[in-house]
């Protein structure tokens, strides 16, 4: 049947944020990842310095790869279950379940049939220390109160070291909490709600955001957070650490 009348949409492209709804993410095929439907939500084009994709795997499906020199990815399984082998050890993963590989890895994902969240960026080196591979599960990572706030729960997922340049977290937000601040930040913010809804303070203005949606935040991009439903709301997200600015 036609579509009759105007397509409305809360999608949000702006200079240094953007937020985008799934509905209007289309999927399509990489040649790297066998009967998967995976959908790209931030990247280079977008003004991000990271890509980050969300993949459907069926069960059987995945990839195997090597990443190129310098780069290093983080998965998370939203839903279903995966297993990564990558430099000489297997990480089985089921939801929740989170594996970090440092940069070059050669990796072989294979699905049991998994949504799943993928991110990649560039390694900035920092002295001769480097990462290593990190795997476990978010039920196993304690949240901790965030700035004095007991309610507002953070888990730290990757180790806080300097061989590290990346962070991966998880906040939880009781309903009717909020962050105790609105911040401005060098760091950018690749971000997925897992649950619940809210509102996210962006830019000049607070926006309606809910399960599935992703944020893109660029440096400096004004940011707070409200949940606004009955249950608790959580998202994960990524942001750069322990780096100086590049010149």
């Amino acid at each position: 049947m036609p579509q009759k009348g105007l397509v409305t949409s809360r999608v949000v492209v702006e200079r240094n944020y953007a937020i985008l709804p799934p509905e209007g993410i289309p999927a399509f095929a990489l040649p790297e990842w066998s009967t998967s439907e995976v959908r790209i939500l931030a990247s280079p084009a977008m003004g991000a310095r990271f890509a980050q994709y969300l993949i459907d795997v069926e069960a059987g499906g995945g990839s195997e790869q090597t990443l190129a020199q310098g780069i290093e990815a983080f998965f998370y399984v939203i839903e279903g279950a995966a297993d990564i082998k990558a430099n000489g050890m297997t990480h089985a993963l089921k939801a929740g379940g989170f594996a970090f590989l440092k940069p070059g890895s050669k990796f072989a994902l294979t699905s049991k049939g998994a949504k799943l969240l993928w991110l990649k960026k560039r390694y900035q080196p920092f002295g001769e220390a480097r990462p290593d591979d990190v795997a476990g599960n978010e039920s196993a990572v304690k949240g901790e109160p965030f700035m004095g706030v007991n309610e507002l729960l953070l888990k730290t997922l990757l180790p806080i070291e300097p061989r590290f340049d990346m962070a991966m977290n998880i906040f939880t937000f009781p309903p009717g909490f909020s962050l105790p601040v609105t911040e401005t930040h060098v760091m950018e913010h690749g971000l997925y709600m897992l649950e619940g809804q809210g509102v996210y303070y962006l830019g000049d203005r607070w926006r309606e955001v809910r399960a599935g949606d992703f944020i893109w935040m660029g440096p400096f991009c004004p940011q707070s957070f409200y949940a606004t439903s009955s249950s608790p709301a959580r998202y994960i997200y990524y942001k750069d650490v322990h780096r100086d600015v590049e010149l």
